[in-house]
């Protein structure tokens, strides 16, 4: 087993330092953060992920894992050097790599032995070159520096399910020794591994994520699409499923993706494209529908209100995803300041997303409407007017159509993420709107036309 040292504590770092100490390694997280550290120390988890707070402290128990701030003595004798730091988004769309820079430096001044240093964060192509050579110049012993491409793979919400039990394993080299030595870490996990140059490892992360990018949006325009023909998208996806060539995964049509990779992996990879004099038509495409589709079902609710004037408005989920508490992209972002700005009482709910939402917009009045955070989505929709669906969370899908019925206001629907029968809904007298799906037409239509909104 090696000893690891891991730059970075976020959803990729330390997910991957709890894996790797899961499997035996002895492993040593380092961060900037003096909080957050003393906050893992004590086996508390900054993050929320499934799992991962459970492997956190039975691994801190069995002495596998350290926390520290001090970078010089974590990478000073470590066999191994794993680097997870973030790459945000910059305003042209290119990727951030000030964090990777600093730490390459880091490395260079610290390490006393022979070390591979494996870049999992997702880093443009030719990053790991530029990396190497970094450390290289900036070496103050003489030692044995590689570097290697080991981009993830996981998803948020199943971080560590994704990484124990991976599909497969991508790892990037450009000599035998770190190929040898990278595989020899990854041995325990007994999982699948991809062995190919750096370049195309970096690639490999890009083409996946903007590849699934891709096919959210296409099944997005043709929900769009279906709703103006009067056909149905779940029909549709049910029937595209069957045919192996395009598999049953990533066709559930609804208001576009978000969280920390698509967005930005779309963005750096047509930004990177550009800079090398090509346009990668097909992934700005993808990008355009996104950003179109997140806000599709409060246009459509302007339309039929005119407003949202005074009108009490539940919003049942923030996060991008369920099973995560991360907002970054996530379609409450940009659906609430449409709705504040449009004079909206919102009262949100989600079971976990609060904290990091409200940071973004605190409780309290903004502007012409107000937001209001609510710890039960029962709150949230009791007197309301209209209420927006926008995140899967298990306990928004446990929500009975009746509910909408006897407890709002005016039983008004808007559905992101296609949770509920439309005949359900339809039955018990909910006007309801989804994404890509037709009206069973059960519902009375007289019914549906003098719903009318009551403000006082």
């Amino acid at each position: 087993m090696y000893k690891i040292a891991v730059a970075g504590t976020g959803s990729v770092g330390l997910v991957a330092g709890v894996c790797l100490a899961q499997v035996g390694h002895q492993v040593v997280c380092v961060d900037v953060d003096e909080t957050k550290i003393n906050q893992l120390k004590a086996g508390i988890s900054p993050i929320y992920e499934a799992q991962l707070e459970e492997l956190l402290r039975e691994n801190i128990a069995a002495g596998k894992m350290e926390f520290t701030i001090d970078y010089r003595s974590a990478y000073k004798n470590a066999d191994v050097i794993f680097i997870g730091v973030g790459t945000p988004e910059l305003p042209n769309g290119s990727a951030d790599l000030t964090n990777i820079t600093t730490v390459a430096s880091q490395i260079a001044e610290s390490v006393q032995q022979d070390c591979l240093v494996v870049v999992k964060s997702t880093v443009p192509v030719g990053t790991n070159d530029r990396v190497e050579e970094l450390i290289w110049n900036g070496l103050v012993h003489k030692v044995r520096v590689e570097v290697a491409s080991n981009p993830e793979f996981l998803a948020q919400g199943t971080a560590v399910r994704d990484t124990l039990h991976a599909e497969r394993t991508i790892i990037g080299t450009e000599s035998k020794w770190a190929e040898e030595r990278l595989m020899e870490i990854y041995k325990p996990f007994q999982l699948p591994m991809v062995s190919v140059s750096r370049r195309s490892a970096e690639m490999i992360k890009y083409a996946s994520n903007d590849f699934l990018a891709l096919k959210i949006s296409y099944m997005n325009e043709i929900a769009n699409l279906c709703e103006r023909v009067g056909a149905d998208i779940e029909d549709v996806a049910k029937g595209m499923s069957f045919d192996s060539r395009i598999g049953g995964k990533f066709l559930r049509a609804g208001i576009g993706y978000g969280g920390s990779c698509f967005p930005k992996d779309t963005k750096a990879l047509a930004y990177m494209a550009r800079q090398h004099e090509y346009e990668l038509r097909t992934v700005t495409a993808a990008i355009e529908v996104n950003n179109e589709q997140k806000t599709v079902l409060v246009r459509k609710a302007i339309e039929r209100l005119g407003g949202f004037s005074g009108l009490k408005v539940a919003v049942l989920g923030l996060t991008f995803k369920p099973e995560t508490d991360d907002v970054r992209e996530a379609a409450s972002l940009v659906n609430i300041p449409l709705l504040l700005e449009q004079g909206a009482n919102v009262y949100a709910y989600d079971p976990v997303g609060v904290d990091n939402f409200s940071k973004w917009y605190p409780q309290g009045n903004k502007q012409t409407g107000s937001i209001t955070y609510v710890s039960d989505a029962m709150k949230a929709i009791d007197e309301a007017h209209v209420c927006f669906i926008l995140t899967e969370w298990k306990a928004i899908q446990e929500i009975k159509p009746e509910a909408y019925k006897r407890r709002m206001n005016t039983p008004l629907v808007y559905d992101g993420r296609n949770l509920y029968s439309v005949h359900e809904m339809e039955q018990v007298g909910v006007e309801y709107h989804s994404i890509g799906r037709r009206s069973t037409g059960r519902a009375s239509s007289k019914e549906t036309e003098t719903i009318e909104v009551q403000t006082d």
